[in-house]
């Protein structure tokens, strides 16, 4: 049944409702753009690691070995770790900004008891 998908028409498709918007929309499509690349090395990765596997543990592969590839539990743990350091560091600008927003901004119980003294 999958195979009678258009998959190229399917990806340009526009969801339901009205997109948020968190930057001013040039940043906005860039940082789209940007996670869609992320989904993509995450994608090769992870396919590399398991080409990996199977020739350490066979000797030889078959692209039928490759899509037929289930990690075990320790495997899936260890490619968790490496894909949550690999955003962590694609994120790391956009992290580094929010955290200094937090500074900038009191914390919500001085502005109560500010506005309460008022």
């Amino acid at each position: 049944m999958t195979e009678d998908l258009d998959w190229i028409a399917r990806a340009g498709l526009k969801a339901k409702g009205k997109r948020p918007q968190y930057l001013d929309p040039e940043d906005d499509r860039v940082l789209s753009i940007l996670m869609a690349l992320v989904g993509e090395v995450s994608v090769l990765r992870e396919r590399l690691d398991t080409v990996e596997r199977l020739l350490d543990s066979k000797g030889t592969l078959s692209r039928e070995d490759i899509e037929n590839y289930e990690p075990d539990i320790e495997t899936g743990r260890e490619r968790n770790l490496v894909i949550r350091e690999y955003i962590a560091r694609v994120m790391r600008g956009v992290q580094q900004d929010m955290e200094a927003l937090a500074e900038l901004e009191p914390p919500i119980e001085d502005v109560v008891k500010e506005m309460e003294a008022r």
